[in-house]
């Protein structure tokens, strides 16, 4: 398993766009973490990153800077981050090799036993 955050082609070509129409206010790239909420332990958070810290850390994809924090990265390492549409629908979709179940509204999900 890799230690990095990953896009696919169309998660790097809807980021691109989407910072792009943010124009100054985009920020430096794509900011991705882990919350703990829902019903079955965490949730991700997706959004532009304002600013880089010392204690993120960041890897370049396909242009696009992916930044996380370091607690997040240990529930995000390995993940594969895509963006699909079904039918009048779009969003990410994360194929994150931690997780052990999602919640029935696929809102949240449960990690399998993380590094310490």
């Amino acid at each position: 398993m890799t230690d990095s955050i990953q896009l696919t082609e169309r998660a790097a070509a809807h980021v691109k766009n989407y910072l792009a129409r943010q124009g100054d206010t985009a920020g430096v790239g794509l900011r991705v973490a882990v919350k703990p909420t829902g019903c079955s332990g965490y949730q991700y958070v997706v959004e532009p990153a304002a600013t880089i810290t010392a204690q993120d850390q960041v890897f370049e994809c396909m242009g696009v800077k992916v930044v996380t924090d370091a607690q997040s990265l240990r529930y995000l390492a390995g993940t594969e981050l895509d963006y699909v549409r079904e039918g009048l629908n779009a969003g990410f979709r994360f194929n994150n090799p931690n997780v052990q179940e999602t919640c029935g509204c696929g809102e949240s999900f449960s990690l399998k036993n993380t590094r310490e």
